[in-house]
């Protein structure tokens, strides 16, 4: 299996997945990219994987699936460009071969899905959309802090190895914040530098893994006590668990 990560508007990826023959695209916002990537490769688009309603996400799917009759799956609560087969938690996708287990996320949206695949070439994989970045999480537009919260502790709950293919390169925007959070983590400064590294290159800081989420993304960490009392120390909120998530959340949106 071949995992592209396909550049599209300012920080989109759209996730393409081929054997060399067929193709499975994540979130394509986007058709040319895809239909790019297709041509070049000599693939056919068998599957489309839509984690939430967001027009980044979705905007390529109707002129996709039109072009190569590419059956289309999406969050059952969402409204997702039809027609398309509605999954939801639990539920599992079939594609080129493999199986993806349908994981409800909700917190960016009310009904955003991930997709999550136990072994590919020798690791699991997961499709996150924007409920999961490297080193941050998606914005709050229509879920709860409890919702989100509870979302990253299923997605962090995933084995270490679990290759993380988020829907942007938000990266270094979040590290800088990650080490304000949280400046003593040494696992975190060395992840730093090696994501500058990467775009200094030009080259894609995903798919990060669940194992280095664990380690550096102050959203996975929020009942760690250096960030409790980094968040404390900026809001003055409660010790409630839910309350420290959110008030980090109100951090992140407002920090520059």
């Amino acid at each position: 299996m071949n995992l592209l990560a396909l550049p599209a508007f300012s920080d989109n990826y759209l996730w393409l997945l081929h054997d060399g023959v067929r193709a499975l695209v994540v979130d394509p916002g986007d058709a040319e990219p895809v239909s790019a990537a297709l041509r070049q490769n000599k693939l056919q688009l068998a599957a489309i994987l839509v984690t939430h309603h967001h027009a980044d996400h979705v905007g390529g799917v109707a002129a996709l699936r039109e072009a190569t009759g590419a059956v289309v799956y999406g969050p059952a609560r969402e409204r997702i460009p039809e027609p398309f087969v509605p999954v939801s938690d639990g539920d599992e996708v079939q594609a080129l071969g493999m199986s993806f287990r349908v994981m409800d996320v909700p917190g960016h949206t009310a009904g955003h899905i991930a997709y999550f695949a136990d072994e590919m070439n020798g690791a699991p994989l997961l499709f996150c959309g924007d409920t999961l970045f490297s080193g941050g999480c998606g914005r709050l537009f229509e879920g709860t802090p409890a919702q989100m919260l509870a979302s990253l502790d299923s997605l962090a709950a995933l084995p270490s190895a679990t290759r993380v293919c988020c829907a942007h390169e938000y990266t270094m925007a979040n590290l800088r914040f990650a080490s304000a959070v949280e400046p003593g983590n040494e696992v975190l400064a060395e992840y730093y530098q090696k994501c500058e590294a990467l775009r200094a290159a030009g080259t894609p800081t995903l798919p990060s893994s669940i194992g280095v989420e664990r380690a550096i993304n102050p959203f996975l960490r929020s009942r760690e006590t250096a960030i409790t009392q980094a968040v404390q120390a900026h809001a003055a909120t409660t010790t409630d668990e839910v309350a420290v998530f959110a008030a980090l959340r109100e951090w992140k949106n407002n920090f520059r």
